[in-house]
């Protein structure tokens, strides 16, 4: 009975939304520990981008929200490391362009499109996966699993992930080790240059041998005389 309520959480019940019109900082601060989260998107400005498109268009959007202890378990500094302009591409990796209810993740066509770029050349690739109601988000550099659903309207819906989605483009560039130096070419002795030890030796053996030979001949010719 356990394992069959703990593999449906993702589907429980959102929190209602705030009165008034649809904020997106508010819907978060009403669900809890995503602080890091909306100071990052208040910093960048996308919350604003967010809040303004809600309620002056019919377009939806989803948004991936990695709760505060996510961000804890990023390497240290990460976050700091990251440029003003790349800190608004990490927070804009997290929101996708259209509404995706839990259902739609079981024939949603990967890569998924995100406001941060387009996926098809490798910089911003998003990719899901699912498993019964297990619902997985690649990014290529860490995988993510969708946690529960904190808020949704039909325009709006707000995923808790386990993650901070990574970029490629941001988190997969580091540095590729330096090549190992190359062995060297097995040693192949050398031929002995012109005058060489070797060519001198062979040289005093024929001189010896033509000595020998001249001796010979000499000792023939005197027993001959004789």
């Amino acid at each position: 009975m356990f394992f069959l309520f703990s593999s449906t959480t993702v589907a429980q019940t959102p929190s209602p939304a705030p009165s008034g019109p649809t904020n997106i900082t508010a819907i978060l601060e009403k669900a809890g520990q995503f602080t890091t989260l909306i100071r990052l998107m208040k910093s960048t400005q996308e919350s604003d981008q967010i809040n303004t498109q809600l309620n002056n268009s019919n377009q939806g959007l989803t948004v991936f929200a990695p709760p505060d202890n996510a961000f804890a378990n990023l390497k240290a500094g990460a976050l700091n490391s990251l440029s003003d302009q790349q800190k608004v591409q990490l927070v804009q990796f997290h929101i996708i362009p259209n509404f995706l209810s839990m259902s739609s993740f079981q024939t949603v066509s990967n890569p998924l499109r995100t406001q941060a770029g387009n996926s098809a050349d490798g910089e911003f690739p998003l990719n899901v996966t699912t498993s019964g109601n297990q619902v997985n988000i690649t990014t290529g550099v860490n995988t993510a699993t969708v946690a529960n659903t904190i808020f949704t309207d039909g325009q709006l819906v707000v995923y808790q992930v386990d993650q901070v989605l990574l970029p490629l483009d941001l988190f997969g560039t580091a540095a590729a080790p330096a090549p190992a130096p190359s062995k060297p070419d097995k040693d192949v002795p050398a031929k002995a240059p012109a005058g060489s030890k070797e060519d001198a030796s062979a040289d005093a053996s024929g001189a010896t041998i033509a000595t020998v030979s001249v001796s010979l001949v000499l000792i023939a010719a005197i027993s001959l005389k004789l």
